[in-house]
């Protein structure tokens, strides 16, 4: 240690320490499913030990002593004295929770392990605590999901060598990257202000220079790196999720499978975390509303083990985390109760506005009073801050099936594709990934519905309002003027604006908080002449428009013109990538049907034709290769239209998908709303 204080030496066993702790939960959690695992065994010893021996090194003689019962405890299991059964993993698992306590300075609750007060031999042979040490049982810790720059996925399984992190990674502060973040997008900032000045002064356009192209290039492969620098898995935040719902089931009686699909998943770690709060209060309310007893599964006919899983996957430039269970479902009538006592009007409600009910602030339909539900605290939180980081929440539920939640974000919320527009003599930004359609005015465009004036889009009437007037400025907007519809959570609303500027990269700056919350702002930018851009937030927007009337999309199938309702039937086995799909197809005006595999998508074709497919390619039973291959060869399907939409990316992918006969491809990673539709509607002679 010479050279380095104690001070320092402690610092990094704290480093150190929070890494091997994390991995020790996730051995333990994996050896409860795998209790015959010797080789899980011994990597649970190993990390004690060492964390035993780099505690004693850092003088931390406490930790190094609790470590060391904890590691007593596994070496009887590794000799066979002591089996594994789920009081021995609460035993070891609440002693983690209080080595972290111990490396962090803070208390948890629970009787401290102490392997030799215990009865190897036996199975329930673990320390009782005496009278006046007795407390509840110790709630797993919750910490963000990142304070420092993470480890990549492939190297989190195993832990660092040292406190430097080995193997090519050091630790890093957040708060440095985000300074680094911070001063990317001044520099980009700065360089529009250079080109404005090329233009204005010496009357040279930037896109002809080639030294400023080249800056520009340069710039943006800065920041694109300064962003990857901050970009963490999902996995990150399974692990607490992963115990959380082990340690719910067992307070419950319930026995629960926990799945986690793409996990290794990227996206912005500010963006995550403030989503770890929200993940983990659709697990709780899975565990406490949705999952059933296991008596009460079994009079229903289901297996008694029910199933919580989280999906995550990239598509486009957002990021989609679900979390579904096979319960019991969201009860709607409950809601629709909650809701006539909150006095909300439910008159004509879409059943998917009513399920959206459930994240209305105040409404909760639990029973009784629990420490995970109940006490006021519902659904609208996850709302809140999903719609925070710029993102929405969907639900979808059937009773006696189960319930999915998705939150769909941008991948980062530190630059925003945005389109640029004017209204009321003023430049706003709207984030691109809530923009439906943007078109310049024409005689046919707006026309009235209802005695209101609406634009038609994919055949559904869809109100329409001046920006200006819904941000209350003066001038309002013109009537002849361009129209931009945007998304909300389950409500569509055109806006009228003067002008339609054009797409751009902005680099988005957190407001003040001096600042009072203003509704309709998500955020601001800097334009290359240095005033203020400020970004709109399009689900407040949406509300306040609504406020003068119904703002919802139709209940049925529009009249207006040309409004042909479409079939479609969307093919892929995973469950979020099927749901999506319906979900884009159906606000677009589609009849949409499911399936599963290639086989079940013919069996739904010989029950009833559809007018395009839109399939995945790799898949059970038969893959998306052979279901195109199977339609072309079909006397009577032969002309429907198939559009592949997979992770596949490759050329040769790409080819053998043309040569089975396909009408379209679209890979996952380039794949958004828009070019869904827009492929669809090709493909089916559709004009937007």
């Amino acid at each position: 240690m010479s050279g380095m204080s104690p001070e320092r030496v402690r610092r990094l066993f704290a480093q150190e320490a929070e890494v091997r702790l994390a991995e020790l939960g996730r051995l333990l959690l994996r050896l409860e499913q795998n209790v015959d695992d010797e080789t899980l065994v011994g990597s649970v010893f190993r990390e004690l030990h060492t964390l035993k021996g780099s505690a004693a090194v850092a003088g931390l003689d406490e930790v190094s002593r609790m470590a060391h019962h904890l590691e007593e405890v596994v070496e009887e299991v590794r000799a066979g004295r002591r089996p594994i059964t789920a009081e021995v993993i609460d035993m070891l698992l609440r002693g983690t929770d209080q080595l972290g306590a111990a490396v962090s300075g803070t208390q948890v609750d629970g009787p401290e392990v102490d392997s030799t007060h215990a009865e190897p031999a036996t199975t329930n042979g673990l320390q009782k605590p005496r009278p006046s040490e007795a407390r509840p049982p110790a709630r797993p810790t919750t910490p963000p999901p990142v304070d420092r720059a993470s480890v990549p996925a492939g190297a989190r399984s195993d832990p660092p060598e040292g406190p430097a992190g080995g193997g090519g990674f050091i630790m890093v502060p957040v708060e440095r990257l985000e300074e680094l973040t911070r001063l990317v997008g001044e520099t980009a900032s700065a360089q529009l202000r250079v080109g404005r000045m090329l233009n204005d002064r010496f009357h040279v356009d930037p896109a002809t220079c080639a030294e400023f192209n080249e800056l520009s290039r340069s710039l943006n492969d800065l920041r694109e790196h300064a962003m990857r620098a901050q970009m963490v898995p999902v996995s990150t935040i399974t692990d607490q999720l992963h115990r959380a719902v082990r340690d719910l089931s067992r307070a419950q009686g319930k026995d629960v499978r926990w799945e986690a699909e793409g996990i290794d998943t990227e996206m912005d770690r500010g963006v995550l975390h403030r989503l770890s709060d929200s993940v983990m209060h659709l697990v709780r309310n899975a565990i406490d509303h949705g999952i059933e007893s296991p008596a009460e599964r079994e009079r229903a006919g289901k297996q008694p083990r029910a199933t919580l899983r989280l999906h995550a996957m990239q598509l486009g430039a957002e990021v989609i985390i679900a979390v579904s269970d096979d319960g019991r479902g969201i009860d709607t009538e409950s809601v629709e109760r909650e809701a006539n006592r909150l006095g909300i009007d439910i008159e004509g409600l879409t059943q998917e506005e009513r399920l959206g009910l459930s994240f209305r602030a105040g409404l909760s339909t639990a029973q009784f009073v629990t420490d995970v539900s109940g006490r006021g605290v519902g659904l609208d939180v996850v709302r809140t801050s999903v719609e925070a980081a710029q993102g929405r929440v969907e639900v979808r539920s059937e009773p006696g099936v189960g319930t999915e939640f998705r939150i769909i974000v941008p991948i980062t919320v530190a630059v925003l594709r945005c389109l640029l527009v004017e209204a009321a003599g003023q430049r706003f930004a709207l984030p691109f990934h809530r923009v439906l359609l943007s078109q310049a005015h024409e005689p046919s465009t707006v026309t009235h519905a209802e005695g209101r004036p609406v634009v038609w889009v994919d055949g559904h009437p869809v109100p329409v309002r001046p920006l200006g007037e819904t941000l209350g400025l003066a001038g309002g907007g013109k009537p002849e003027g361009p129209v931009v519809v945007l998304a909300g959570a389950s409500r569509r609303h055109a806006f009228g604006v003067d002008r339609l500027v054009g797409q751009r990269d902005v680099v988005i700056k957190a407001l003040s908080p001096l600042l009072p919350r203003l509704p309709l702002v998500a955020g601001a930018g800097v334009e290359p002449d240095g005033s203020i851009l400020v970004v709109l937030d399009p689900p407040g927007l949406i509300e306040r428009a609504g406020q003068t009337g119904r703002t919802s999309g139709p209940k049925a199938p529009a009249v207006g013109p040309g409004a042909a309702r479409r079939s479609v039937l969307v093919v892929d086995d995973a469950l979020v990538v099927r749901e999506l799909q319906r979900g884009i197809l159906e606000r677009a005006g589609f009849d949409v049907r499911v399936a599963t595999d290639g086989q079940h998508a013919l069996t739904k074709l010989a029950q009833e034709r559809s007018d395009l497919v839109v399939t995945d390619i790799e898949m059970p039973t038969m893959d998306g290769f052979a279901l195109t291959e199977a339609i072309r060869a079909h006397p009577s399907l032969a002309n429907t239209p198939v559009l592949i939409v997979s992770s596949r990316a490759s050329d040769s992918d790409r080819q053998r998908g043309m040569d089975a006969g396909a009408d379209g491809y679209i890979t996952k990673s380039a794949f958004d709303e828009t070019s869904l539709v827009t492929a669809v509607n090709r493909l089916l002679g559709v004009t937007a």
